[in-house]
């Protein structure tokens, strides 16, 4: 079977949920029996997501293979369960890169280099390259941003070019339809604008897809079928909803599976596998038990607006798993630097089932984090780290647990009397180079695990675990055996004893800190171990504390 290929644009404005709908048409396409893959196309310049702020871009994804990518490709592996590497995402920079790279090796036979064919012809080898190795079926390719965008008019027409050379190409267009609140109607002619501004690029999308708040109704699609030349049952309805995994349903209900199959001369079968995402989905609308987790974090704020994508996986991997243990998340987040103001406000922990603090960089917030972790230790509340979580967990329990009042972070502090978190030699000398980029502990590592811990037991009683990482800087080898001999139980570490990688404390519902990011990991039906973990202590706490004197307050 020919590998097809399936090209997601955006109109009106970005952050449309593009990368949802993709991931939601390939995992239909899988319930069919394909091999589906996703390519997620950033027309920025920078090489690759890794040396981009959170509330610039949002997440920063990481591979296995230590790809720092777009969020959107942690949607990708989400919906799909499969794991993309790096070269799932191609952006701007890489894509000049190699040209560059060509015309250096004389690969152009001393023709003058141009965007067109040169640049797109590079961009369409990108792309079936990746096809090719993943031996897909069908390639979902998001086009970042949306349709006018000076930065993606190369994309476009790289597209238009492989739907002209052959019969494997198909478009999705999704576009807003805002409800402006002083009309009460659904206006279609933003949605129009772009889908004009796409056909003015060579392309005419064969499906278009209207995001709105409400359900689109028949008139609308009319206007769009006959203003946008498109057939009614080619435009379909995407309005919100409060659980993005919903999204497929919506989809399949409006039988855009068996139309995309039907495009391509393939034949459409009722899926056993769907039936099981549907009670999925019932499971997570008729839960009634709630947990409230709180996430102390830095990445939020962008002018007067708040960026929770900056924590998405986060996010998703505490939904997994409290769907996975019956619950319902409430998620509270707290900025550690009301902390830092008033240590009065660390009493509003108490009113959480569990504490999360996720990974980060820089000094911001540190000391408002470090006094989170120290009330969560002494106040019995689970708390959950993620590598600077992990860290600050060390930092806080050497200053008050081991006496050593000046323990800080070389990130933090770097005249600091006892760096118990260090930078390795290795990264020293990378930053010592200004080589910021791709140059971090990145991708799958793997550890040992100790036995008879928490950590080991929760993944199973695994001798080995892969999880994957994202930092520079490491608990000093010079304090451990200092950490260890006050209680701290370092339950997992790198196979040759150099890097720690997982700690724990006895005696406390739960405490627990890794080096990793393991909620790259999770999926929907298959929460990430460290999570499905802290998730059952936080609902066994909630329970606990229903009964206390604090409840009441």
């Amino acid at each position: 079977m020919r590998t097809h290929y399936i090209f997601i644009t955006g109109g009106v404005f970005s952050g449309l949920g593009k990368g949802i709908i993709s991931s939601s048409i390939g995992k239909l396409l899988q319930y069919q029996g394909y091999a589906v893959t996703s390519i997620k196309i950033d027309p920025y310049i920078n090489f690759d997501a890794g040396t981009m702020r959170p509330t610039e871009h949002g997440e920063v994804w990481v591979t296995d293979d230590g790809g720092e990518i777009d969020q959107d490709l942690g949607n990708y592996e989400r919906f799909l369960n499969i794991d993309l590497n790096k070269e799932n995402n191609i952006t701007t920079g890489k894509v000049y890169y190699s040209v560059i790279q060509r015309e250096r090796a004389g690969e152009y036979l001393g023709k003058t280099v141009q965007p067109i064919p040169h640049v797109t012809n590079e961009i369409k080898r990108q792309i079936k390259k990746r096809a090719a190795e993943s031996l897909a079926n069908f390639v979902m390719v998001e086009v970042g941003g949306q349709v006018g965008d000076y930065e993606n008019i190369l994309y476009l027409e790289a597209a238009r070019q492989m739907h002209q050379e052959g019969k494997n190409v198909l478009f999705i267009h999704i576009g807003f339809l805002p409800i402006p609140n002083h009309l009460g109607e659904m206006k279609t002619k933003p949605m129009q604008h772009s889908v004009k501004a796409l056909q003015a690029a060579g392309i005419q999308p064969d499906f278009i897809i209207g995001r709105s708040s409400k359900e689109m109704d028949e008139v609308r699609k009319e206007k769009i079928s006959l203003f946008c030349n498109v057939d009614p049952e080619a435009v379909i309805s995407a309005p919100d909803v409060e659980n993005i995994y919903e999204v497929p349903l919506i989809l399949e209900k409006q039988k855009l599976t068996e139309k995309i199959l039907s495009f391509f001369g393939l034949k459409f079968k009722p899926s056993q596998d769907l039936i099981k995402w549907q009670e999925f989905i019932n499971k997570t609308k008729n839960i009634s038990k709630k947990v409230k987790i709180g996430v102390i974090g830095k990445y939020f704020d962008t002018g007067d607006f708040n960026l929770v994508d900056s924590y998405i996986s986060v996010i998703e991997a505490i939904k997994h798993a409290a769907w996975h243990n019956d619950a319902s998340p409430e998620i509270i987040w707290l900025d550690s630097k009301d902390f830092e103001k008033d240590k009065k406000n660390l009493f509003q922990l108490k009113k959480l089932d569990g504490v999360v603090v996720p990974g980060g960089f820089g000094r911001s917030g540190v000391e408002g984090k470090i006094l989170a972790v120290q009330y969560c230790r002494e106040n019995k509340i689970p708390y959950l780290g993620l590598c600077y979580g992990l860290q600050m967990a060390v930092i806080e329990y050497a200053r008050n647990v081991c006496g050593i009042k000046k323990a800080n972070s070389l990130e933090i502090d770097e005249t600091t009397e006892h760096p118990v978190i260090t930078i390795l030699p290795e990264q020293a000398n990378i930053l010592d180079k200004k080589q910021y980029g791709a140059s971090m502990r990145l991708g799958a590592y793997t550890a040992e695990l100790k036995a008879n811990t928490k950590v080991r037991n929760l993944y199973m009683n695994t001798e080995e675990v892969s999880e994957r990482h994202r930092h520079r800087y490491e608990v000093n080898p010079e304090y451990i055996k200092q950490l260890e001999d006050n209680g701290l139980i370092f339950s997992g570490y790198s196979p040759n004893r150099r890097l720690m990688e997982f700690l724990e404390l006895k005696n406390h519902p739960f405490f627990v800190a890794t080096q990793a990011h393991p909620e790259f990991k999770s999926r929907p039906m298959r929460p990430a171990p460290l999570f499905n973990g802290f998730l059952r202590a936080a609902l066994k706490y909630s329970t606990n504390y229903s009964q206390s004197e604090l409840k009441k307050d």
